[in-house]
């Protein structure tokens, strides 16, 4: 027999926590289903250490940025976040490095002595740019999306217009070369960190500027346009806001995984769970990614032009590998032996980080995955965040850690990921010993997530952490209504982009209640 509801969520990721609460703050009658054991999606609090196993960890999502401080008011949660400060830096192999935060006198000595007043200079030029682009672009994320250049005459300064657009549209390349920066290597970790991240592009590639322009839309509260700490790690989000769901009525059911969405008469009806239950309701809500949304439609259900505009997304898959650590103790950087707070902030490892030939490093090294090869020197982002959040580390006070790592195949040339996977995260750590020695000996277990696994472990089809790629952006990323009548997207593939924003949530619930009148 059927059960009915008015809403029924497919996925309790963070999106489509998000629809359901906001859905059951209307009055609605919601019914979430979860494939996995747990809510959360990729942004989840995990213990995967079999070594230190009461040592949490952000398996997936790590840092909150992106969600808008009006959506979390209208969503009535508390998220309890801890900026980081400083939240950047870069070592060297020699003395040279920058650690910087709020104290701006500190940051301009750093860049000047270590590198040059043209970088400062460009430096605060940029900051400016983007502040006042983040202030203008920040309306957007939480309204149906028009195109780029229709953004632009909304919603940006008419003085900053051309420069939106050609941000959003060409290489992070082309942006950074604007500003006058002398150094490679401050422009790689510009580009590297906000540009490429969770990307399938390079320097030269167009839309790496769009990703860029996503990852610099931070405007929680005090965090001056920086990335957060959420106390406990990421699960706290969902959990926080399953819980409101809860509150308002809306029930939420874990390894329930859908085997079928119900079309009757080109109308969503429903959903089919694995072990046979039907659910029925008026509207389905897929938190799920635009792939794996398909497969539970079927194809041949969906016209032709969605279909193409599906598989052209599918040709940028999964570039990510995400190295969980659990650490014994901290590292002694050569060029900052002491600690002056470097650990809490994302520690950018650049190649030939000498100062010579980065971004052709970083060029050769993108195509060598176009190749199917595994980087020697892939650029990298580490994270040490319990020295920032003590509450996650267990009673031995081992540290939570995590090498984000760009770029890897999805696919290997002549190899599999289970033949390389050990071998390439000890070469990777070899890196980190290269500025911190002794590192791996520090390493007490590890937890490495490449994008079949991350595939597998959370359920993204093609391994890719923002569903599609954020080189597409507005009305170029999946639109919230399908061409199946009561079927809706809050996927992360969905504007305004993947990362754990929760505006697609909003935006697919806000859709809903307008539709339904």
């Amino acid at each position: 027999m059927s059960e009915r509801y008015d809403a029924i969520v497919v996925g309790a990721g963070h999106n489509g926590l998000v629809a359901a609460l906001l859905l059951a703050q209307r009055g609605l009658r919601v019914r979430v289903v979860e494939d996995k054991g747990v809510v959360g999606g990729a942004a989840r609090t995990e213990y995967p250490f079999k070594k230190a196993p009461k040592l949490g960890m952000s398996t997936g999502a790590y840092l909150l940025g992106l969600m808008p401080p009006e959506l979390i008011r209208k969503l009535g949660v508390d998220i309890p976040v801890i900026r980081r400060d400083p939240h950047y830096f870069l070592p060297t192999l020699d003395k040279r490095y920058l650690l910087f935060g709020s104290d701006l006198a500190e940051t301009k000595q750093q860049f000047c002595a270590f590198f040059s007043e043209a970088d400062w200079n460009a430096h605060e030029a940029m900051q400016r740019e983007l502040g006042a682009l983040r202030d203008d672009i920040a309306p957007s994320f939480l309204e149906e999306p028009v195109s780029i250049e229709e953004s632009a005459e909304r919603y940006v300064r008419p003085e900053l217009r051309t420069a939106f657009i050609d941000l959003c549209r060409k290489p992070v390349r082309d942006y950074l070369g604007r500003f006058g920066f002398q150094s490679e290597l401050v422009q790689a970790m510009y580009a590297v960190t906000d540009g490429f991240s969770g990307l399938t592009g390079s320097w030269d590639t167009p839309g790496t500027g769009m990703n860029f322009l996503i990852h610099n839309m931070c405007r929680l509260p005090g965090a001056d346009g920086t990335w957060m700490i959420v106390r406990g790690g990421m699960g706290t989000v969902t959990s926080r806001l399953a819980d409101a769901a809860r509150k308002h009525g809306a029930r939420i059911d874990v390894n329930s995984g859908v085997a079928q969405l119900i079309v009757e008469g080109g109308t969503a009806k429903g959903v089919v769970l694995r072990d046979g239950t039907e659910l029925r309701a008026e509207v389905v809500v897929c938190n799920a990614d635009p792939f794996r949304m398909r497969d539970l439609i079927g194809r041949e259900a969906l016209p032709a032009d969605y279909n193409a505009r599906l598989d052209g997304y599918a040709q940028k898959t999964g570039t990510t590998f995400k190295v969980n650590l659990a650490l014994r103790g901290l590292p002694t950087f050569t060029c900052l032996p002491e600690d002056r707070g470097q650990y809490g902030a994302t520690i950018h490892l650049l190649p030939h980080s000498d100062g010579g030939g980065v971004i052709e490093a970083i060029r050769r090294g993108f195509q060598e995955v176009q190749e199917g090869k595994l980087i020697e020197f892939p650029t990298i982002e580490w994270y040490i965040h319990t020295t920032v959040d003590p509450s996650l580390q267990d009673s031995q006070g081992h540290h939570n850690s995590a090498l984000f790592v760009q770029w890897v195949p999805r696919e290997l040339r002549g190899t599999t990921w289970e033949a390389e996977e050990q071998r390439y995260v000890a070469h990777l750590l070899s890196i980190c010993d290269r500025f911190a020695p002794g590192t791996s000996d520090l390493v007490v277990d590890t937890f490495p997530l490449h994008p079949k696994k991350i595939e597998e472990h959370f359920g993204i089809t093609y391994g890719h952490i923002h569903h599609i790629d954020n080189s597409y952006g507005f009305s170029d990323r999946l639109p919230y209504a399908t061409p199946i009548a009561g079927l809706y997207s809050c996927s992360a593939g969905c504007h305004p982009a993947g990362s754990v924003i929760g505006a697609s949530g909003h935006n697919a619930a806000m859709r809903i209640l307008a539709d339904r009148g």
